[in-house]
């Protein structure tokens, strides 16, 4: 059974959506803003859990191994979270341009039945006219 489009978009509550759209976007801006800010690594001051090798060298080879991969694996997710947050920011905009469009759409459609009954009437008024 289809849905009923007409039905399902009259009862969005559509002055909320547009009302609530732009403080999407901006909340989208400000994470975006605030992860832009956050470029820098975090040190890693946590203990492994692994047996510690057997000389000191060896030790503090490995644990500098391990912070430099740490290190890396820290940069790839700060980068990845930031491209996330401009992909956030890009759906929010887009979200609002997609809200602002609906609601222009709507109010035609409504112009347009208005338009339609109205020549309704004129055109049964005529026929009635015409035919008494």
């Amino acid at each position: 059974m289809p849905i009923p489009w007409l039905t399902v978009l009259s009862n969005v509550p559509w002055k909320d959506v547009i009302s609530t759209a732009p403080k999407v976007a901006e909340g989208a801006k400000k994470l975006w803003k605030a992860v832009g800010k956050k470029s820098g690594v975090a040190e890693n001051d946590g203990a492994s859990n692994e047996p510690l090798a057997s000389t000191e060298n060896q030790t503090i080879a490995t644990l500098d191994s391990r912070i430099h991969s740490l290190k890396a694996d820290i940069a790839a997710l700060n980068q990845a979270m930031y491209s996330s947050s401009e992909l956030i920011k890009a759906l929010a905009e887009q979200n609002t341009q997609l809200i602002r469009s609906i609601e222009i759409f709507r109010g035609r459609v409504l112009r347009l039945g208005l338009v339609t009954v109205l020549s309704l009437i004129i055109g049964l008024l005529a026929l009635y006219r015409t035919f008494p």
